[in-house]
């Protein structure tokens, strides 16, 4: 559960954000005449322009989380660092477009195509034939044969994290010539669009060794715009170079050097020119609107002395952090002149919006508890007022507010329809009906624990935990699930998951993540439920990092909507690093928020994230990435059926039908999308929020003196 960012797979499809390279072949098929295609809900949000317009030269300093473990994708510790790393310096056969969907890469290839299904399905690749490594030698045959071994899963001495889709391949063979290559498959794989992406040299692959090892922290040999220049740890820097072998356009930047800057240092770190394009929360964004209008104002008079009093109110409305503004009048005007300073060089930055190609999500907790029953999960479902949820979080970034119906896509994506009718909107009367349906009863008797027994309820043996702490409030972070199988905190601008926006607490002024006059639920509390005399009270657990302010403001408003039906919930905040592995992979928790990318290839990268939990032969279960252990034998059916047909719109049928039912389980209800925030310098052009567009890392570049860019249709 990479919280940052991408895939499902089990570890990098390239977390970058959907990735820029699995995606998938060419032509999709159209909707039937019966349906309208869905669109994006927000657009990419870059200062696109020309290439003749921006300069040659320069280096463009991004912010990422940290500096990658591994330049290997497809190993487990690989994270969105790994994957723009992937972007700009491998292959990849295919790449998504700004809507979402993939699209051939025509710098590695003339077409890709299924030539054949009887008595097997063989797909030819035909391949650019400028293509070539930095070495010289021509990519070919070879590079995809040591790619498919390595990752087949029939070597247990490759150290891969996923084989999906390559243990499918019966062979690969060299074509009619050397810029053709054949691969044929055991058995019928729809997906197969998402295979050698990226594909790495078969210096790479064609060893455990070099797989294991000889990736992490150099590639000597590429073959994209950019090249590995060095990985300095003590620095925190990746630096990429042009590569001179590139065949194609000429990258117009000397070097993009990806800087790992924590995300609550990030204002300051545009401010001193340590990075010029980062990945935002909301609160950073209302900072950079503030200083480009003029309207930070200042808390000091003519003669620079003001009352700490002044000071101190000054700092709170301009979201300065509680030990900041509780210090002393010294240090508190330090930290104000200092925030001052850094508005001045803000004025020099924009904000993009964008949404990620990546949704928050409820998680419950199907193995353990009331959630057990879904009858309890489906009244939770109906109990939530999505529409709220997302107004909570989108409208004050001015974004669209909609909520995501569908777990297997996004609105744009050919998969994507609306499936939460499987489970209902929200209705007080329905949930209630389904809780007393279940046995739980308004102001039934509860038994008071015997001596040495532990209460009922979400906080049962959790006081001794130190990572732990009981809240009705405070900040948490947010997280999206990754192909890595780990978590990772994101605070974008979102719901963190890591893209968020929050009330004034933790870097932000008061007001600055709701939207004006938003008032508190109404809805008076319905009595508390309970059965069998234990109370109905479930514990919502939430990790409590800097940048999580979202997700807590989120859980608040959800806990909230369920005690209007007689459901009691406990926040309980726990650290960072044990979120994920000692509570969300273990499944120490009743409900959690955390966040899910959207595939391309839902049939085979969101399998796992549903499939129903199977015994192991040790006595365990073996949940997969199905943190909610809710599934069913008809949605892997489903999903199974989905992978194996080449008729694209079937395909399509089953993935919603899956979808359907995923929603009626109600192991998981899909929140909204995650806003993406990215501060941006202003001479920086075709970069900023990419949405779900792979970036074209050749065509980034600054602005040459005179051009001019449009203003982004998307805000002013």
């Amino acid at each position: 559960m990479s919280y940052d960012g991408v895939g499902p797979r089990a570890v990098t499809r390239s977390v970058a954000f959907l990735t820029a390279g699995a995606l998938a072949v060419p032509l999709l098929t159209g909707c039937g005449s019966d349906e309208e295609p869905s669109k994006p809900l927000a657009g990419q949000d870059i200062a696109l322009v020309a290439r003749d317009k921006v300069a040659d030269g320069g280096t463009l300093k991004w912010a990422v989380d940290a500096v990658p473990e591994t330049l290997n994708t497809f190993q487990a510790d690989a994270d969105a660092g790994t994957t723009r790393v992937a972007q700009a310096v491998l292959p990849s056969m295919f790449r998504l477009d700004a809507d979402g969907r993939p699209v051939a890469n025509p710098a590695y290839l003339e077409s890709a195509k299924v030539i054949e299904t009887e008595p097997r399905q063989v797909v030819q690749y035909k391949l650019n034939q400028q293509a070539v490594w930095s070495d010289g030698r021509e990519i070919g045959a070879a590079d995809f044969v040591a790619q498919w071994r390595a990752l087949s899963g029939k070597d247990s001495a490759y150290w891969t994290a996923r084989n999906a889709g390559y243990d499918r391949i019966a062979k690969i063979e060299r074509g009619a010539n050397d810029l053709q290559v054949q691969v044929t498959f055991s058995r019928p794989y729809a997906d197969w669009k998402s295979l050698f992406s990226p594909l790495y040299p078969k210096d790479v692959m064609g060893t455990p060794d070099a797989f294991n090892d000889g990736a992490r922290r150099k590639l000597n040999v590429s073959a994209g715009p950019f090249r590995v220049g060095k990985v300095d740890t003590a620095k925190k820097d990746v630096v990429l170079t042009r590569n001179p072998r590139w065949w194609g356009e000429p990258a117009k930047l000397n070097e993009i050097v990806l800087h790992a800057v924590s995300r609550d240092k990030r204002a300051g770190a545009l401010a001193d020119g340590s990075v010029d394009l980062a990945e935002i929360d909301a609160a950073e964004a209302q900072r950079i609107g503030l200083a480009v209008s003029g309207k930070s104002g200042s808390p000091f008079q003519g003669s620079g002395k003001t009352s700490v009093k002044k000071l101190r109110s000054w700092a709170l409305a301009h979201g300065f952090p509680s030990g900041k503004v509780k210090a002393g009048r010294e240090k508190l005007a330090k930290a104000v002149t200092t925030y001052l300073k850094e508005q001045q060089e803000l004025k020099d930055f924009d904000v993009r919006r964008s949404l990620e190609p990546a949704y928050t999500q409820l998680a419950l907790n199907g193995a353990s508890g009331p959630l057990t029953d879904e009858r309890v999960r489906r009244a939770v479902a109906r109990a939530l007022d999505r529409d709220e949820l997302a107004r909570l979080v989108l409208t004050p970034l001015g974004l669209p507010a909609v909520p995501v119906g569908s777990h297997l896509a996004l609105s744009g994506q050919p998969a994507y329809a609306d499936g939460s009718g499987a489970v209902g909107g929200q209705d007080t009367k329905e949930a209630q009906a389904l809780l007393a349906d279940a046995g739980w009863v308004p102001g039934g008797p509860v038994k008071e624990p015997k001596k040495g027994e532990k209460a009922a309820g979400p906080e049962s043996g959790d006081s001794g935990k130190k990572d732990e702490e009981k809240s009705e409030g405070g900040t948490d972070g947010e997280y999206i699930v990754g192909e890595d199988g780990k978590g990772k905190q994101h605070e974008g601008g979102e719901e963190g998951e890591r893209h968020l926006a929050q009330e004034g607490k933790h870097g932000g002024a008061p007001g600055a993540y709701a939207p004006k006059g938003t008032a508190a639920p109404a809805a008076a509390p319905a009595a508390p439920l309970a059965k069998d005399g234990k109370p109905l009270a479930l514990r919502f657990v939430l990790p409590s990092g800097p940048g999580s302010e979202t997700l807590n403001t989120v859980a608040e408003r959800i806990g909230a909507m369920l005690e209007r039906v007689g459901i009691r919930s406990t926040i309980t905040k726990v650290s960072d690093e044990s979120y994920f592995k000692d509570h969300i992979a273990s499944g120490d928790y009743d409900l959690a928020l955390y966040s899910w990318p959207a595939s391309a290839f839902p049939a085979t990268d969101a399998r796992p994230i549903y499939a129903k939990p199977v015994p192991s032969a040790d006595g365990s279960v073996n949940v997969e990435q199905n943190y909610t252990r809710v599934g069913t034998d008809q949605v892997d059916q489903l999903f199974d059926q989905a992978a194996a047909t080449l008729d694209e719109g079937e395909a399509r049928s089953l993935i919603r039908k899956a979808d359907a039912r995923i929603w009626a389980a109600a192991g998981s209800i899909p929140l909204y999308q995650r806003p993406q925030l990215v501060g941006v310098r202003k001479n920086l052009v075709n970069a900023g929020a990419f949405g779900f567009q792979t970036p074209v890392y050749e065509d980034m570049g600054y602005l040459k003196k005179g051009a001019k860019v449009a203003p982004s249709p998307s805000h002013s």
